[in-house]
C-alpha cells in the first residue's frame, strides 16, 4: 500500500487505514447522528441508534452480549478500564500479567502495583510466548488477599506477531478462582474470536482493523462487575461518561463487521512476509549483517520482528523513512522515546532490542511493495550504520 505522502507502508500494527466503506459511515453519520445520544428527541434517538448498531457489531466481533459491551476512546483506555475497573481505588485485589503486555497493561499494573495492589509478572520464553505453566507459578506466588484476583495476557503480541496460549491460561486461571482479562487489541478483526475463548473480559480498538482512531471497546462476562475511571454521566452502562461520538462509532460498526474480510485478507499477505524475511535476511548476509528474528514461536501471518546486528532500530526506520518506507522499532504508543523495546529485550536481550525493527503488512500489501521495500534496505544497509563521533 502506498503510504500517505508516497512510499511504501509496512506498519499496519501501529494503525490500518480506515476502509472506504468504514469513511463513507462516518460521514454519512456526521450528518445524520451528531446529535446528543442521551437526549430523548429524535435527532438524538438517531444517534443513539448508531451506538447501539456499534455495540452490536463488536459484541459479534468478540463474542459477548451488546448488553455487556461498554464502548471507549481506543484500546488503552479499554484496556485501563478492564484492569483498573476491576480494582478501583481503595480495594484490594491481585493481578498476574504476562511479561510482554503492551504498555496500557504493563503501565496499569504499575499504578495498581504502587497502590498496594500484589502484582506478578509471567515472563516469556525466548519464544516470545508467555507459557502457562509462567502464569501459574505467578498465580502461586500472589498473596491471599480480598478482592478479585485476575490475569491479564493479549491474544497476540504487539510486536512480535507471537500468538499466546489464550485458552490454556484460561483453564489455569478459572481452577485458580482468577479473572482473565485479553487484550485482543492486535488480535480483534485478524484472529477469530476462538482465540481469545474463555476469556472473562475482552478489549478491542477500531484502528487495527481499519475502524477509526478513537474508538474501542470493553467486553465482559455476565456477573463481572467493573466501575469508571472518570466521574460524570451514566453514558454506556455508567462505565464510561461523557457525550458519545455516534458517527465514529458508526464507522467503528462498519470495521467490525468487515472483519472476516479483514482477517482472510491480512492471512493473505503471509508469503509476501517470508519473503520479506528470507531476502533481508539474504542481503544481510552479503552484507556481513546478521538478521535476527524475534519470538520464535506461532505467529500472526504479516507481522515480523528482525534484528540487525550492528545497527540501531530507530537510526535504520529513520533511514528507511527517508527512502520511503514506513516501518517501527516498536510499538507506536513508544515511538519518540529512547529506550529500546521492552517486549524484545525481554524475550532477547537489550542489545537485540536496540538493533529491532518491526515490519507489520496489511490487507492492502502487494508484492510490488515488498520488491520496493527490499531495495531500500538493500541501499540503505549497504551504507552502513552511522558511527559514534
Amino acid at each position: 500500500m502506498t503510504a500517505p505522502g508516497g512510499g511504501v507502508y509496512l506498519d499496519w500494527n501501529a494503525t490500518t487505514p480506515p476502509h472506504p466503506s468504514v469513511v463513507e459511515a462516518w460521514r454519512a453519520a456526521v450528518s445524520s447522528g451528531w446529535a446528543n445520544a442521551s437526549s430523548v428527541h429524535r435527532a438524538g434517538q438517531r444517534a443513539r441508534a448508531l451506538l447501539d448498531e456499534a455495540r452490536e457489531a463488536v459484541a459479534v466481533l468478540l463474542g459477548f452480549e451488546p448488553a455487556d459491551v461498554a464502548l471507549t476512546s481506543g484500546g488503552t483506555e479499554a484496556n485501563n478500564l478492564a484492569l483498573v475497573g476491576l480494582v478501583p481505588p481503595g480495594a484490594t485485589g491481585a493481578l498476574v500479567v504476562g511479561g510482554v503486555e503492551h504498555p496500557s497493561v504493563a503501565r496499569a499494573a504499575a499504578g495498581l502495583a504502587a497502590r498496594g495492589v500484589a502484582v506478578e509478572v509471567a515472563p516469556p520464553a525466548p519464544s516470545g510466548r508467555v507459557e502457562p505453566a509462567a502464569v501459574a507459578r505467578a498465580l502461586a506466588a500472589l498473596p491471599t488477599v480480598a478482592g478479585p484476583r485476575v490475569v491479564s495476557l493479549q491474544s497476540v503480541n504487539h510486536e512480535l506477531g507471537v500468538l499466546q496460549p489464550v485458552a490454556e491460561v484460561a483453564a489455569l486461571a478459572h481452577r485458580s478462582g482468577a479473572l482473565l482479562h485479553v487484550d485482543a487489541v492486535q488480535g480483534a478483526g485478524k484472529l477469530d474470536r476462538s482465540a481469545w475463548q474463555g476469556a472473562d473480559l475482552v478489549t478491542m480498538a477500531g484502528h487495527k482493523l481499519r475502524g477509526p482512531k478513537g474508538t474501542g471497546a470493553v467486553a465482559w462476562r455476565r456477573g463481572v462487575r467493573l466501575v469508571p475511571l472518570l466521574a460524570g454521566g451514566a453514558q454506556e452502562r455508567g462505565l464510561r461518561p461523557g457525550t458519545q461520538d455516534a458517527a465514529a462509532a458508526a464507522g467503528l460498526a462498519v470495521a467490525c463487521r468487515r472483519a472476516p474480510e479483514h482477517r482472510a485478507a491480512t492471512a493473505a499477505v503471509g508469503p509476501l512476509r517470508d519473503q520479506l524475511e528470507r531476502e533481508l535476511v539474504a542481503a544481510g548476509a552479503r552484507l556481513g549483517i546478521e538478521v535476527l528474528r524475534n519470538g520464535t514461536s506461532e505467529r500472526v501471518a504479516h507481522v515480523s520482528s528482525l534484528a540487525f546486528v550492528g545497527w540501531r532500530g530507530a537510526e535504520l526506520c529513520a533511514a528507511l523513512a527517508l527512502e520511503g518506507v514506513a516501518v517501527s522499532s516498536g510499538a507506536a504508543c513508544s515511538a519518540g522515546t529512547p529506550e529500546a523495546s521492552a517486549v524484545v529485550a525481554a524475550v532477547a536481550g537489550r542489545a537485540r532490542a536496540e538493533a529491532t525493527v518491526r515490519l507489520s503488512l496489511g490487507e492492502t500489501t502487494t508484492a510490488r511493495d515488498v520488491e520496493v521495500a527490499l531495495e531500500a534496505f538493500r541501499r540503505v544497509l549497504a551504507r552502513g550504520p552511522a558511527r559514534e563521533p
